[in-house]
């Protein structure tokens, strides 16, 4: 069992990479949204006979996919009701009790997975210190049962008040629930989210009972389909914390997937980073549906605990819908190869967030679509060769391109070409302004960093985006089209346990968080020797602390083995430093107490060395030229085009150019060069 299959699904296409040795092979297949599995397993069938591989070779499968988010954004989850401490039903809509968008009279908060009438309150209530102040009231959770058998409920998520501290009345809800409802997907906040903050605890709960019968179902089709198909190596799933775990723990926990895409793609990023010793870059992943960027500082991920899905208001912070997991913090946009454009009431171009998908598809793909997308403006500027589109699997038809971005160029009275031109600039300066937008958020700024550009289209549009934002350097991967499956195959299995517990440092017990690592290590451990009987595990610790009075904490990295007799004084040394790191200075005489800890395990995964330099070596002559529009000047280029599997290391390159591959086009403009590196990597560089 020598080969790995990773398979990555997105809104367009379904990405399938399988590496045995130094071989490595990838293809492009569309997205089957009614079946996904259906258009995996023909991805699965089609890269095995390229690579004349058995499927009894294949001893690993790495997955991640979309299906989670899409099914929160497009609210096709399952049918679900909430239960909760008599009195707190209607918290999921009081949420943060405040406006996040102060000045809009006609802001619109966005919906509640769970409707009002199919949120049921329960006598029962627990302090804040675990203490039981009203014993569960079974009977009405019983009768409760009776209403969602009569509702036709799919799932159940249970979120009781302070269940964090003493999670015995969810659990005795939960079973009632189970015996009552077999059958029926049950959740309860005491596993999904064990920590303080009952607001986004029960919209974590809520957001893993709506996806979970989907996801479980699917899964369930997927692992049957491979095993079918002779694939015996075990199945695992891509997290959206970076790390991938078992079947098992998916299907309880299918909210942890939600951005497992993006994640594989910003674990790529992190190994390029290394490769090429860049201490700050940007991840920017492009592909069918949406693009993503992520920040890299000095060879790690931003990280957090909290993500929002479906915003209302695409960068307003507040407007979409609280999820708490383990999350590589990144910023996402509709601004994909199949966003859709069209003019406003203002007659100015707009681009996504909607996407023609794959089904119909942009225009140019010939399947139906007949709306202009960012695919039909690349394809009418003439810089995707319509032959080797998808590796061929898709030819383009520039003519359809064409007739479709007609209905930009009539109204603002210019050519086919002069509305992609716009399109693309459009969706370039959407893409920049969220990057922008992303980094001031974290204090942060782009102009000295280095681009790392994956996605089918991510490369098209690299050189531009650079330029917007101050860079002067893109990498662009081998494999780049395909990139978030690549990624999966170099990530870890890992596994992440959150607690609350409340402990100020000048009454701290160091006993007690002891025993709470050591019970938390024990959970991870079995979730991530499940699927690692025997590799090395790194443990990561970290405490959520501030300052009395606060009303959020910051993360403090904490030492991984058991705390000692100076365990209160080292943790305020610890968050001082963090304190002072984040906002500039410390608050003297101020107490200071940690609300919760979380404990992360993973397999140990070293990241690459820089490489060495290479020896400079002419170029091929070029396959030919292509006439090509540069929306940035408005100039026709004759860019020459090269293949890069032609392409070896110390090759150089002067733009206008074109370098075509299976998954991808990267564009080198005029005023860039490209070269090829040690890894076979391309290096952009901006000389004006």
């Amino acid at each position: 069992m020598s080969a790995r299959l990773a398979v990555d699904i997105g809104g367009t296409f379904t990405d399938v990479v399988l590496e045995r040795g130094t071989e490595a092979h990838a293809i492009k297949v569309l997205t089957t949204p009614e079946a996904p599995e259906r258009g995996v397993m023909e991805g699965v069938r089609a890269i095995l006979a390229e690579a004349k591989c058995s499927p009894a070779e294949v001893g690993l499968v790495v997955h991640g996919t979309t299906l989670a988010t899409n099914a929160l954004i497009e609210r096709k989850g399952a049918r679900t009701a909430l239960i909760t401490t008599a009195g707190f039903r209607d918290s999921l809509e009081i949420a943060w009790e405040h406006r996040f968008e102060q000045y809009d009279i006609y802001m619109e908060r966005p919906e509640p997975l769970v409707p009002r009438d199919l949120r049921f309150g329960v006598a029962e209530r627990v302090a804040a210190d675990g203490a039981v102040l009203l014993a569960l009231d079974e009977r009405a959770v019983r009768n409760i049962a009776v209403e969602l058998r009569r509702q036709r409920i799919e799932a159940v998520a249970v979120c009781f008040l302070h269940s964090f501290t003493n999670e015995a009345h969810e659990r005795r809800a939960g079973a009632i629930l189970a015996e009552e409802l077999p059958g029926v997907a049950i959740s309860l906040s005491c596993e999904v989210c064990p920590e303080i903050r009952e607001y986004e605890r029960t919209s974590t709960t809520i957001a893993n009972a709506y996806v979970l019968p989907r996801m479980a179902g699917y899964l369930g089709e997927l692992e049957a389909s491979l095993q079918k198909e002779g694939i015996a190596g075990p199945l695992l799933l891509m997290m959206s914390s970076g790390g991938i775990t078992t079947v098992e723990t998916a299907r309880r926990f299918p909210v942890r997937l939600v951005e497992s895409g993006p994640a594989g793609g910003a674990i790529l990023a992190l190994t390029v980073a290394a490769e090429n010793g860049l201490a700050k870059a940007v991840a920017f992943d492009m592909g069918g549906t949406t693009a993503k960027l992520t920040l890299l500082d000095d060879l790690a991920l931003q990280r957090s605990r909290q993500f929002e899905v479906a915003r209302a208001y695409r960068f307003v912070q507040g407007s979409g819908l609280p999820v708490r997991i383990p999350v590589i913090e990144l910023v996402e946009i509709g601004a994909g190869g199949g966003s859709i454009a069209r003019l406003d009431a203002l007659g100015r171009i707009q681009v996504g967030p909607d996407s023609a998908g794959s089904v119909p598809g942009p225009a140019s793909y010939g399947r139906g679509g007949s709306e202009p997308t960012v695919t039909d403006a690349d394809t009418a500027l003439g810089r995707l060769d319509p032959q080797r589109f998808a590796g061929g699997a898709i030819p383009l038809h520039r003519d359809r391109a064409e007739a479709a971005l007609q209905s930009l160029a009539g109204p603002l009275r210019t050519t086919a070409e002069g509305a992609a031109a716009g399109v693309t600039e459009i969706v370039d300066e959407t893409m920049a302004s969220a990057a922008r937008v992303h980094a001031v958020e974290n204090g942060k700024d782009t102009a000295d960093r280095t681009l790392i550009a994956f996605g089918g289209a991510a490369p098209l549009h690299a050189a531009r985006l650079a330029r917007k934002l101050g860079m002067k350097t893109i990498v662009v991967p081998v494999g780049a089209g395909v990139g978030s499956a690549f990624g999966f195959l170099r990530a870890p299995i890992a596994y992440e346990v959150v607690r609350t517990r409340h402990l100020r440092l000048d009454l701290f017990d160091t006993k007690t968080v002891n025993e709470l690592f050591a019970a938390m290590r024990e959970e991870a451990e079995v979730v991530v020797r499940s699927a690692a009987p025997r590799e090395t595990l790194v443990e990561t610790r970290q405490a959520f602390m501030r300052y009395r009075g606060q009303g959020h904490e910051i993360a403090v990295p904490l030492p991984n083995h058991p705390l000692g007799s100076d365990a209160a004084a080292d943790l305020r040394r610890r968050f001082e430093k963090t304190y002072e790191t984040v906002f500039g200075r410390i608050i003297p005489k101020l107490e200071v107490e940690a609300l919760t800890w979380t404990l992360s395990l993973a397999t140990d995964r070293p990241l690459p060395k820089p490489m060495a330099e290479t020896i400079s070596v002419p170029p091929p002559r070029p396959n030919g030229q292509r006439d090509v529009l540069d929306p940035a000047s408005g100039r026709h280029e004759r860019a020459s085009v090269h293949e890069r599997g032609a392409l070896r290391p110390g090759m150089a390159l002067d733009g206008p150019v074109l370098i075509v591959e299976d998954g991808t086009t990267t564009v080198v403009p005029q005023g860039f060069s490209a070269r090829i590196n040690a890894a076979g990597q391309i290096v952009l560089e901006d000389r004006a």
